[in-house]
């Protein structure tokens, strides 16, 4: 079952977040709003909800510290760690030594921050909090002193309850706030993570209220501020008020290191710019960058758009066995410099179109820092221009790729061919002497023919010069796997290409005749130089759907081969729930007490293709919750609400049919769709709005008629 490490809830939200894998994403307006449209002041405060916590006659409610006016940047252990063993005094200290050594001290990262698990179960017999003499055998002020040595900060973590969120049940400050804000100031902790776990229904903003007053009298006792991070998971719609007790506040439930779970908590947060702001941030959680669950490339785009949406930047990974791709994701100052911007605006969604966005955010030089996402599994094509994006009228503009390190010119547009799960990360000047760097130009394929083992299909390749000055000696390539034929009668090399021009090039595969059902990527390479005769290198990559003709009759979907499958929590199963994270693990699919011996189990987000080949007439399956998610299962599950889904049928990327939102509370839903004529066919599953804890969602007894 899909847990949150620590049993945390699973924490439902007002605001219904865009889901659906590559599917069609309606934003309302004022999502889709030029980020230089974002008011420059704070946030819209509440003033009746914090008065309503604030005792008469008592300290003004603005934080007057001026702390956290970046979003703080550090390491946590919780993401790799959990309360294992190795989360010991060494480790953080060899976080620490890392920070220094490796250059992430000098990035700016700051905070080496120990989480739950670091004291013991009982207080002593004055209601002090003891540190666990196995994991910290010095005590936690003498970790502090050392990385304070470093010139580098430390954090401490409890919850605004009775316990901790961790089962063994360690103290929580609840009743002991001012002890224990004091024992922190003492120990030298220069931030608090105050989580929200057996809060004995007590008021959250009374809660977190009482804690910020015990840490400014802790900090004006001792001289040590403490940044104050909440972490209610956004219960009680933080933003509206935590700019008047905390430094940051938790928008989301717990991250964890797979794709869809970052992708869920993006667009929980996404919506939430407006409250942004120095001393005052959204957080949608820590990193997974390098923990393993995720690619590279998904790696990137977490942290793009961490850094887009000036998150804090928590490094959730063991530094200490990272390899040094993850150092280098973590190590990018440029992207770190988006971040840290000191304007402190959130960047805000311009457009989502078919999994295609693009968000910018305005920096306090005047320039645009553009996320070009590709939500898919497919490489797309993601465009804008510098007027959408906020950026005054021009002759040009300077890009710089932040991942490449590179600078190019153009007339406005901004464009990528951007591979599936990736990020492409500008940022822009207007003027700035654009003319003197090389055009902006991208390389990438038309849409992903299908093609029978031993067949043949076209694919269009186009080279577009996006700058302002020609692109000169241009060349491209098509690469093949070994098997694979590739030909082209057309031309793959100009002298020049002006500004707007095109190079299009229309290649013929044929498919080896044992090729196998799916899709097969090829790389595609082009080269150019500018005027000035520096010379630029792109790769992108085209791919083709080898495909087999449907079944005719009634098929099973379960007995029949997807060309491809994305799934938010393991994998997609044959006939069982889709269980934990390993293959194999589920159970009966089971919705509302009724069992179904075929089907397929999933977790959202999951985006299913088939490839009907306009043979098919008829879709039909009986969806729901699997009763695995609490309802009739686990107390955590039942805790949580039990999840909830919406199921979604998609035809040629048209959806032609939908269930709605679907909870552990309801019984089996009929969902059939008309797919008459359709080449491709996917089913998709949606995060229900809420996230994606417990949404372990079923296609009971799908089938295809053809």
């Amino acid at each position: 079952m899909r847990k949150l490490p620590s049993a945390r809830r699973a924490v439902r939200f007002h605001l219904r977040a865009v889901t659906g894998a590559a599917g069609a994403v309606a934003l309302c307006a004022a999502l889709a709003a030029p980020a230089v449209a974002a008011p420059t002041g704070a946030q819209p405060q509440r003033a009746s909800a914090t008065a309503a916590a604030q005792p008469a006659g008592g300290p003004d409610l603005r934080l007057p510290d001026g702390l956290a006016r970046t979003p703080p940047m550090g390491f946590n252990n919780w993401n790799s760690t959990h309360c294992r063993a190795e989360f010991d005094h060494e480790m953080v200290k060899g976080i620490a030594d890392i920070f220094v050594e490796r250059g992430l001290k000098d990035a700016g990262y700051e905070y080496v921050n120990l989480d739950d698990c670091w004291a013991l179960p009982e207080r002593d017999a004055n209601g002090k909090l003891v540190p666990d003499p196995v994991r910290f055998p010095d005590g936690i002020k003498a970790v502090a002193d050392y990385v304070h040595a470093k010139g580098l900060k430390i954090g401490i973590y409890t919850s605004a309850g009775t316990k901790t969120c961790n089962p063994a049940g360690f103290p929580g400050a609840l009743g002991h706030e001012e002890s224990d804000a004091m024992q922190f100031a003492e120990w030298g902790i220069d931030y608090l993570k105050y989580d929200n776990c057996n809060n004995q229904g007590v008021d959250a903003v009374q809660r977190y209220t009482r804690m910020r007053d015990a840490l400014r009298a802790a900090s004006e006792t001792t001289g040590r501020p403490i940044v104050y991070s909440i972490c209610e998971w956004g219960q009680n719609e933080p933003w509206e008020w935590a700019a008047d007790v905390g430094h940051l506040w938790r928008t989301t439930g717990d991250i964890s290191d797979n794709w869809s779970s970052m992708l869920g908590i993006m667009k929980q947060n996404l919506p939430l710019a407006e409250y942004a702001g120095p001393g005052h941030w959204n957080d949608p959680d820590m990193l997974e960058v390098g923990n393993g669950g995720m690619t590279d490339t998904e790696y990137r785009t977490h942290f793009s758009m961490w850094s887009i949406m000036a998150a804090p930047l928590l490094i959730g990974s063991d530094l200490r066995t990272a390899d040094e791709a993850t150092f280098e994701i973590l190590g990018n100052e440029e992207v770190i410099a988006v971040d840290q911007d000191p304007l402190g605006r959130q960047g805000a969604v311009v457009s989502a179109d078919d999994g295609r966005w693009v968000v910018a955010k305005e920096m306090a030089d005047g320039s645009r820092a553009v996320a070009l996402f590709n939500e898919s599994t497919a490489p797309q094509r993601i465009s804008t221009t510098a007027e959408a994006v906020g950026l005054p009228a021009a002759d040009g503009y300077r890009m710089r790729d932040l991942w490449r390190h590179e600078d190019f010119n153009t007339g406005g547009g901004i464009s990528a061919t951007v591979p599936g799960h990736g990020t492409v990360l500008y940022r822009l000047w207007p003027g700035a002497g654009a003319g003197s760097y090389p055009p902006a130009a991208e390389f990438g394929a038309g849409s992903a023919p299908y093609v029978e083992a031993g067949g043949a299909a076209e694919v269009t390749t186009t080279f577009r010069n996006t700058g302002i000055t020609p692109a000169k000696n241009v060349t491209v390539g098509f690469d093949a796997p070994a098997g694979w034929q590739v030909e082209t009668g057309s031309p793959t090399t100009a002298e020049q290409i002006a500004p707007g021009g095109t190079l299009t090039t229309v290649w013929r595969l044929t498919a080896p005749a044992d090729a196998a059902t799916g899709r097969q990527e090829f790389p595609l390479t082009a080269g150019y130089s500018a005027p000035s005769g520096t010379a630029v290198s792109l790769t992108s990559a085209g791919a083709a759907y080898v495909v087999a003709s449907p079944p005719a009759g009634t098929t099973y979907a379960s007995d029949w081969q997807w060309l491809e499958a994305g799934n938010g929590w393991g994998p997609v199963e044959r006939d069982t729930s889709v269980g934990e994270q390993a293959a194999g693990d589920g159970g009966p699919l089971t919705i509302g007490g009724r069992t179904y011996a075929k089907g397929l189990g999933v977790h959202a987000v999951s985006d299913i293709g088939f490839y009907t080949g306009e043979r098919c007439e008829t879709f039909s399956a009986e969806v729901g919750l699997d009763d695995e998610t609490g309802n009739g299962g686990t107390a955590q599950g039942e805790a949580s609400g039990g999840g909830s889904v919406a199921f979604e049928v998609w035809a040629d990327g048209a959806r032609v049919a939908e269930s709605g939102v679907l909870t552990g509370a309801d019984p089996a839903r009929p969902l059939s769709a008309d797919i008459g004529g359709a080449a491709s066919v996917r089913l998709v599953v949606t995060d229900g709005g809420d996230g994606v804890d417990y949404d372990h969602a079923d296609w009971a007894d799908a089938r295809f008629g053809c």
